[in-house]
């Protein structure tokens, strides 16, 4: 695994620890807090969470209370065994890469790789009659070497095999449509595929093949055709998230 140079990107609010008693309705678990109270926590990830689901294991909560909202927890991240054995921290709350990988940009961190960046714009309508949305939308800025614009989609990324990320953990034909929209930007413009690697053991990316191998199959055309594929890692504490670098990206998964 390449040496982490760490650098945060994130800031958390405080969260609060506990162990999880169980996972239900996808949406739903519940969480016996370090107070002994028993909670149920809004699970904002609606896959399988292959590898990272663990009844008794150690969770972080975030509290946020709001009449808008039917529960005041959310469930953001679980200790698992990491690829040494030792426990790591994963993000499982599939709504904060976006965000995440917004501020990674902002910070500077992948202009080595992207360039200088003008401006972000999030959710833009793409694709065929535009009936999706890119994650962000990038336009480089002025001087830029690859004036193109950039369209970026983000992939929570925490099944592993040892250090080897993969995604996805199930058949997603929503990511599948992903990787030929993103293919049909080109040559007019960049495409890049960002799988957020959302725990700090992995130093590797490939496609999950066994769970899905068309996306496996069209990972390999897109990157053929020439989309760009930037697995960024980070790490997980109660108050901050790190980035740690980009991963290498192998074309096939070890096995398939």
């Amino acid at each position: 695994m390449p040496a982490a140079t760490s650098l945060p990107v994130l800031a958390l609010e405080d969260l609060h620890e506990g162990v999880l008693l169980k996972r239900y309705k996808r949406f739903l678990a519940d969480v016996q807090l370090s107070s002994g109270e028993v909670v149920t926590a809004h699970c904002a990830n609606t896959g399988p969470m292959t590898g990272v689901l663990h009844v008794g294991g150690r969770v972080r909560l975030r509290y946020a209370p709001s009449p808008t909202r039917k529960l005041a927890w959310t469930w953001e991240q679980a200790e698992v065994p990491g690829a040494d054995g030792q426990p790591v921290w994963v993000g499982i709350n599939t709504a904060l890469p976006n965000r995440l990988v917004r501020a990674t940009i902002e910070t500077g961190c992948l202009e080595p790789w992207l360039g200088p960046i003008e401006s972000i714009r999030a959710e833009v309508a793409y694709g065929l009659n535009r009936r999706s949305r890119i994650d962000l939308l990038l336009t480089p800025a002025e001087g830029a070497e690859d004036p193109r614009p950039i369209y970026l989609e983000v992939k929570n990324t925490t099944w592993c095999d040892g250090d080897l990320a993969l995604f996805p953990d199930t058949v997603t034909e929503r990511g599948q449509k992903h990787l030929q929209e993103l293919m049909g930007v080109l040559p007019e413009a960049r495409a890049v595929l960002v799988p957020c690697l959302s725990r700090s053991d992995l130093g590797r990316f490939a496609p999950g093949d066994q769970a899905d191998p068309r996306y496996g199959e069209l990972f390999r055309e897109a990157l053929q055709a020439g989309v760009e594929v930037l697995p960024c890692r980070y790490s997980f504490s109660a108050t901050r998230i790190d980035w740690l670098g980009v991963a290498s990206v192998q074309a096939q998964s070890e096995g398939s």
